[in-house]
Protein backbone atom coordinates (compact mmCIF):
# COMPACT_ATOMS: atom_id res chain seq x y z
CA UNK A 1 0.00 0.00 0.00
CA UNK A 2 2.81 2.41 0.86
CA UNK A 3 4.54 1.54 -2.40
CA UNK A 4 1.41 2.31 -4.46
CA UNK A 5 0.97 5.60 -2.60
CA UNK A 6 4.62 6.49 -3.28
CA UNK A 7 4.20 5.76 -6.99
CA UNK A 8 1.06 7.93 -7.09
CA UNK A 9 2.82 10.81 -5.32
CA UNK A 10 5.76 10.55 -7.72
CA UNK A 11 3.41 10.59 -10.73
CA UNK A 12 1.54 13.58 -9.32
CA UNK A 13 4.78 15.46 -8.67
CA UNK A 14 5.92 14.77 -12.24
CA UNK A 15 2.66 16.06 -13.73
CA UNK A 16 2.67 19.19 -11.54
CA UNK A 17 6.34 19.86 -12.30
CA UNK A 18 5.75 19.54 -16.04
CA UNK A 19 2.75 21.88 -15.85
CA UNK A 20 4.75 24.48 -13.90
CA UNK A 21 7.63 24.25 -16.37
CA UNK A 22 5.21 24.80 -19.24
CA UNK A 23 3.70 27.82 -17.49
CA UNK A 24 7.16 29.27 -16.83
CA UNK A 25 8.10 28.77 -20.48
CA UNK A 26 4.95 30.64 -21.57
CA UNK A 27 5.72 33.49 -19.15
CA UNK A 28 9.11 34.21 -20.75
CA UNK A 29 9.04 37.23 -23.05
CA UNK A 30 9.47 36.46 -26.71
CA UNK A 31 12.69 38.25 -27.64
CA UNK A 32 11.99 37.73 -31.35
CA UNK A 33 9.04 40.15 -31.08
CA UNK A 34 10.99 42.90 -29.29
CA UNK A 35 10.83 46.24 -31.10
CA UNK A 36 14.47 47.17 -31.68
CA UNK A 37 16.39 49.12 -34.29
CA UNK A 38 17.83 45.84 -35.57
CA UNK A 39 14.34 44.44 -36.14
CA UNK A 40 13.30 47.63 -37.96
CA UNK A 41 16.37 47.56 -40.20
CA UNK A 42 15.93 43.86 -40.92
CA UNK A 43 12.18 43.91 -41.56
CA UNK A 44 11.52 47.19 -43.40
CA UNK A 45 12.35 47.91 -47.01
CA UNK A 46 10.92 50.01 -49.80
CA UNK A 47 7.94 48.55 -51.61
CA UNK A 48 6.32 46.73 -48.66
CA UNK A 49 2.55 47.15 -48.36
CA UNK A 50 0.94 48.62 -45.25
CA UNK A 51 -0.38 45.18 -44.31
CA UNK A 52 3.13 43.72 -44.52
CA UNK A 53 4.49 46.51 -42.29
CA UNK A 54 1.80 45.77 -39.67
CA UNK A 55 2.65 42.05 -39.81
CA UNK A 56 6.34 42.79 -39.26
CA UNK A 57 6.26 45.70 -36.78
CA UNK A 58 2.74 45.79 -35.37
CA UNK A 59 0.38 48.74 -35.27
CA UNK A 60 1.84 52.26 -35.25
CA UNK A 61 1.37 54.69 -32.36
CA UNK A 62 0.53 57.66 -34.61
CA UNK A 63 -0.79 57.89 -38.17
CA UNK A 64 -0.54 61.18 -40.09
CA UNK A 65 -1.10 62.42 -43.64
CA UNK A 66 0.82 65.05 -45.57
CA UNK A 67 -0.71 67.67 -47.91
CA UNK A 68 -0.79 65.17 -50.80
CA UNK A 69 -2.68 62.60 -48.71
CA UNK A 70 0.26 60.22 -48.28
CA UNK A 71 0.43 58.45 -44.93
CA UNK A 72 3.27 58.46 -42.44
CA UNK A 73 3.28 56.02 -39.54
CA UNK A 74 5.14 56.75 -36.31
CA UNK A 75 6.31 53.99 -33.98
CA UNK A 76 7.42 55.51 -30.67
CA UNK A 77 8.76 53.03 -28.12
CA UNK A 78 10.16 53.77 -24.66
CA UNK A 79 11.96 51.31 -22.39
CA UNK A 80 13.30 51.74 -18.86
CA UNK A 81 16.41 50.15 -17.39
CA UNK A 82 16.84 49.95 -13.63
CA UNK A 83 20.12 48.86 -12.10
CA UNK A 84 20.53 48.35 -8.36
CA UNK A 85 23.65 47.55 -6.41
CA UNK A 86 24.34 47.08 -2.74
CA UNK A 87 27.73 47.32 -1.05
CA UNK A 88 28.51 46.77 2.58
CA UNK A 89 31.42 46.61 5.01
CA UNK A 90 31.27 44.89 8.37
CA UNK A 91 33.69 44.29 11.19
CA UNK A 92 33.14 41.62 13.76
CA UNK A 93 35.08 39.95 16.50
CA UNK A 94 34.79 36.97 18.79
CA UNK A 95 31.22 36.84 19.96
CA UNK A 96 30.05 39.60 17.63
CA UNK A 97 26.32 39.59 17.30
CA UNK A 98 25.87 37.42 20.38
CA UNK A 99 23.90 40.11 22.14
CA UNK A 100 23.96 43.67 23.31
CA UNK A 101 25.55 42.93 26.66
CA UNK A 102 29.18 43.88 27.16
CA UNK A 103 29.76 44.68 23.43
CA UNK A 104 28.57 41.29 22.24
CA UNK A 105 30.51 39.35 24.85
CA UNK A 106 33.79 41.16 24.17
CA UNK A 107 33.18 41.11 20.41
CA UNK A 108 33.25 44.34 18.50
CA UNK A 109 30.62 44.74 15.83
CA UNK A 110 29.96 47.46 13.32
CA UNK A 111 29.00 47.96 9.74
CA UNK A 112 28.18 50.31 6.93
CA UNK A 113 26.17 49.68 3.81
CA UNK A 114 25.37 51.70 0.74
CA UNK A 115 22.65 51.03 -1.81
CA UNK A 116 22.73 52.58 -5.26
CA UNK A 117 19.93 52.64 -7.80
CA UNK A 118 20.39 53.97 -11.32
CA UNK A 119 17.65 54.25 -13.86
CA UNK A 120 17.72 55.28 -17.49
CA UNK A 121 15.27 55.36 -20.34
CA UNK A 122 15.73 54.63 -24.00
CA UNK A 123 13.50 55.76 -26.82
CA UNK A 124 13.24 54.55 -30.38
CA UNK A 125 11.14 56.57 -32.80
CA UNK A 126 10.60 55.19 -36.30
CA UNK A 127 8.78 57.13 -39.04
CA UNK A 128 7.61 55.11 -42.05
CA UNK A 129 6.49 57.14 -45.09
CA UNK A 130 4.20 55.56 -47.64
CA UNK A 131 3.69 56.40 -51.31
CA UNK A 132 0.29 57.30 -52.75
CA UNK A 133 -0.02 53.61 -53.73
CA UNK A 134 0.31 52.59 -50.04
CA UNK A 135 3.78 51.05 -50.21
CA UNK A 136 6.84 51.96 -48.12
CA UNK A 137 8.65 54.88 -49.71
CA UNK A 138 11.19 55.54 -46.96
CA UNK A 139 11.77 55.22 -43.22
CA UNK A 140 13.88 57.04 -40.66
CA UNK A 141 14.63 56.51 -36.98
CA UNK A 142 15.94 58.27 -33.93
CA UNK A 143 17.49 56.57 -30.89
CA UNK A 144 18.07 58.34 -27.58
CA UNK A 145 19.08 57.42 -24.06
CA UNK A 146 18.66 59.53 -20.95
Amino acid sequence: MFRAMGVMLLALATVVGAAEAGAAEKAKPDSSSAFTLGVVQRELRSGLSQAEVVERLGSPNILTRDGAGREAWVYDKVSSDIEASNAGVGIGGLGAGAGSTFAGLIGISGGKSKATVRSSQRTLTVVVRFSAAGTVESFTWHNSRF
